[in-house]
């Protein structure tokens, strides 16, 4: 469950960069509410999943899963390009979640 918690908080993190970009500086005001209320939610859920997973693999995947859901939302939804090399070196960050997560199983 505290991988299912922590992949969740990740996406939430996607969410408030999501806000953040949107809110224009915390100009506009339901933009910027959502911003907190998201960040919130995902600091949250990560100090709950910190008290059943290592503090470094759970951070890693945290902002791991963050970094490539807002890359991925950043390409459909911006217009930021799509180059191989950016789409490569996001795979590289979604195998090594993956080997975070099998190391904590296996280790």
């Amino acid at each position: 469950m505290a991988w299912v918690i922590l992949i969740v908080a990740g996406l939430f993190e996607v969410a408030w960069a999501y806000f953040l970009k949107t809110s224009k500086g915390f100009s506009e005001l339901w933009p910027s509410v959502a911003f907190f209320i998201t960040l919130f939610v995902s600091m949250g859920l990560l100090g709950w999943s910190l008290n059943h997973l290592p503090m470094g693999t759970a951070y890693a995947v945290w902002t791991g899963v963050g970094a490539v859901g807002t890359a991925i939302l950043g390409i459909a939804l911006f217009g930021e390009p799509a180059t191989a090399f950016r789409i490569g070196s996001i795979a590289l960050i979604v195998l090594g979640i993956a080997g975070l997560k099998y190391a904590t199983i296996a280790g």
